[in-house]
């Protein structure tokens, strides 16, 4: 192991606070439904850290998967009712397996669904936080889950993916890691299909060829490597390290908390940003995006300004004046997170103008800016 990579890793050693997320197709089955000797194991490693006295989070999919084998489904449905109908008999399976496991190691466990539109606005989310620390001082397990009963849009589009959310709670409590456990142990430098990929152990980095080597997910998680990279961005973002690992492994949890070379490590940046921008960074649902071109690029990366309506080229999407939006580049690179001071339909009319023309097309005296800089993060630079 190179050096570097093995004092990075080392530092995993001293974390105290630890978010572990686990993936649906590590922990259940369409046909078998939950997988008890997995959670067992998963517990077991769990409740030696908690014995440890280490704080600890776990992110728990599977509900839907869980529900679906419950009900006897041999497919997904794809019926939004009813996918939300199995993820509430599913959180029942998986919960009581957890309550009984933990319960013999005299550990208390309490169930938070949350949200990312919960997570929305900053109330809720300093809300949220209060509670999970109030757990951890209790010496309680929080496990966490998408609120898939309710969660409409995260269900539509990213299926059983619950790697953003824990990103959100990693960032919530201040975790020291971020542990992953997927169906695969890592990032590979191709897709392991086409036969002698090979793991990617450590990422300085995540630039646009890491992105490019982040493939889709499968039928029951569908978040891919993508969305795992995206979380190592996120995590990255508030100076914590995140861990992409196979959750079969034999002591997987405890094998990366002890630095040794499991899986794939993301080097997170090393400066922290505060925790309000970290929630417009990744604690907001973006809902919509803006593309502006290469001199608007510069200026943000370069001289850290404001967003000008100038340097717009192109709106996407139906957002709020105050909504979270994405900035991108006319190559599709994603630069920034920011909040935007118009709605989407009054930003399309003034993209391209000069600030002195912004009055006289809508009508009333509007603010300068597009993104003022104080709400406005750097992500991809």
């Amino acid at each position: 192991m190179p050096a570097q990579e093995l004092s990075q890793r080392a530092l995993l050693k001293d974390a105290s606070r630890i978010v572990v997320k686990v993936g649906s197709s590590v922990l259940a089955s369409l046909k078998g439904g939950v997988k008890k000797s997995m959670i067992e194991n998963l517990v077991r490693q769990l409740a030696t850290l908690h014995k440890d006295g280490r704080k600890v989070v776990l992110v728990s999919s599977g509900a839907v998967a869980a529900g679906c084998a419950e009900l006897g489904f041999e497919l997904r449905p794809t019926d939004m009712p009813v996918v939300q109908a199995a993820a509430a008999v599913g959180q029942c399976a998986l919960m009581q397996m957890y309550h009984n496991l933990f319960k013999e190691y005299g550990i208390t466990v309490a169930q938070v669904l949350l949200t990312r539109d919960g997570l929305h606005e900053r109330q809720r989310f300093l809300h949220a936080r209060n509670t999970m620390m109030s757990l951890l001082e209790l010496d309680v397990i929080p496990i966490v889950n998408e609120n898939d009963t309710v969660a409409v849009e995260e269900l539509k589009l990213r299926v059983g993916d619950n790697d953003a959310l824990a990103v959100s709670v990693t960032q919530m409590v201040g975790a020291d890691c971020l542990l992953i456990l997927s169906d695969v142990p890592g990032l590979y430098d191709r897709p392991p299909s086409e036969g002698g990929a090979s793991l990617i152990t450590h990422v300085e980095k995540v630039d646009d060829a890491i992105l490019a080597k982040a493939g889709g997910g499968g039928p029951l998680g569908m978040g891919g490597m993508q969305s795992k990279v995206a979380a190592a961005v996120g995590a990255g973002l508030a100076a914590i390290p995140l861990v992409v690992a196979a959750g079969n492994e034999d002591d997987v949890v405890l094998r990366v908390l002890n630095g040794e070379k499991v899986g794939t490590y993301f080097k997170p940046r090393d400066t922290r940003l505060d925790a309000r921008q970290q929630w417009i960074a990744f604690g907001r649902k973006p809902s919509g995006t803006i593309f502006i071109d290469d001199g608007a690029v510069k200026a943000l990366i370069e001289k850290n300004t404001s967003l000008l309506a100038i340097g717009v080229r192109g709106v996407d999407g139906d957002f709020a004046e105050g909504d979270t939006v994405r900035v991108v580049s006319l190559g599709k690179k994603v630069i920034a997170r920011g909040l935007s001071n118009f709605p989407a339909e009054e930003l399309r009319r003034i993209a391209g103008k000069k600030n002195e023309e912004h009055g006289g097309i809508l009508g009333y005296d509007c603010p300068s800016t597009v993104m003022h800089r104080d709400n406005l993060v750097l992500v991809l630079s």
